[in-house]
């Protein structure tokens, strides 16, 4: 290709990008392709797009999300969520010229760190991502089952009409005899519980995320597929929160795997069960919705985090984290 040109992507783009995942996988996606496009439009801001195309064919596209405090990082990072090459094109250096036209703009806007997955036994994808700079990042990735968590840890009401839940323990223990005493509510997260979430990680972190949390807020209620995000609440006031999200699949369906984007609990609940009873529901939800999968990005140096998933059963997963400093 010597006529080239970069340019962001548009939604009139939709069937090409969905024509050149379905080669490369062999799942179109297409909406998928047509939210995430839709999220681009909306919030500019947000979302760093790149095509590069010839006589007005696109050949390669990239879709990378700008996040500020994603998995309790206090850093803004570029996070490359997908990039396609036409397979009549690849081996050529269209994947090079993409991330040069990601790369280019997050200079920029002042952004110096980009991310990504693969999945370890992916050589392909894990030899362009070192062939271009990419490195293993300081974090891993957990995931488990959607099973509910064991009996002895927590067991859980019926879901109620009015997205409500209520949760309780039937272990033993302090932590868990003070949890089926004192019962957790449970509920879908809404618009007003923004600032009460953005205060409790506050807390956690010592550093507040309110563009952060608010970009979330609106693709959880805007713009997600599924909207699975849930908060604790003691008698009207948040004590906890999970921020997750999954996405369309093919042909419209749900995707198999949820992604925890972030999960808190205001210290003053620390050892009450908020945590467990909100993971235990959010399982119990992603299970009625037929998804296999939930997994989540944590810190290395995150203990207390790491050792709260696997005791809830999540394990190392087979996908790496890779970073890459401009």
């Amino acid at each position: 290709m010597s006529n080239h040109s970069i340019r962001p992507l548009c939604p009139a783009d939709l069937d090409r990008v969905s024509a050149i995942q379905s080669r490369i996988t062999g799942s179109p996606r297409k909406p998928f392709f047509e939210k995430l496009l839709g999220q681009v439009m909306a919030n500019p801001k947000g979302f760093i797009s790149c095509g590069v195309e010839e006589c007005g064919t696109l050949f390669g596209f990239a879709f990378a999300r700008i996040q500020e405090g994603d998995f309790g990082s206090p850093d803004t990072v570029a996070v490359l969520d997908v990039i396609g090459v036409a397979a009549e094109v690849q081996g050529q250096g269209i994947g090079r010229k993409i991330l040069s036209g990601i790369e280019e703009i997050m200079m920029k806007k002042g952004i110096r760190t980009l991310k990504t997955q693969s999945a370890w036994s992916d050589r392909a994808m894990t030899s362009f991502f070192a062939a271009t700079g990419f490195k293993l990042a300081s974090s891993q990735i957990v995931e488990r089952d959607t099973s509910s968590l064991s009996e002895d840890v927590v067991e859980i009401a019926s879901v109620r009409m009015d997205s409500k839940w209520q949760v309780h323990s039937s272990a033993g223990g302090n932590d868990y005899d003070r949890l089926s005493r004192d019962r957790i509510l449970i509920r879908s997260f809404k618009k007003e519980d923004l600032a009460a979430v953005v205060r409790i990680d506050g807390k956690i972190t010592g550093r507040e995320h309110p563009e952060y949390f608010a970009a979330k807020s609106r693709e959880m209620l805007d713009e997600a597929g599924v909207r699975v995000s849930i908060v604790a609440e003691d008698d009207g006031i948040v004590s906890g929160f999970i921020m997750a999200r999954v996405d369309f699949g093919e042909f419209g369906k749900i995707d198999a795997e949820a992604v925890i984007d972030t999960i808190g609990v205001h210290p003053a609940y620390k050892g009450a069960g908020v945590g467990h009873a909100l993971l235990s529901q959010l399982l119990l939800n992603l299970a009625n919705l037929k998804v296999d999968t939930v997994r989540t990005q944590v810190s290395r140096e995150n203990y207390d985090l790491q050792r709260f998933l696997y005791r809830c059963g999540f394990d190392t997963s087979q996908r790496l984290v890779l970073a890459k400093v401009l």
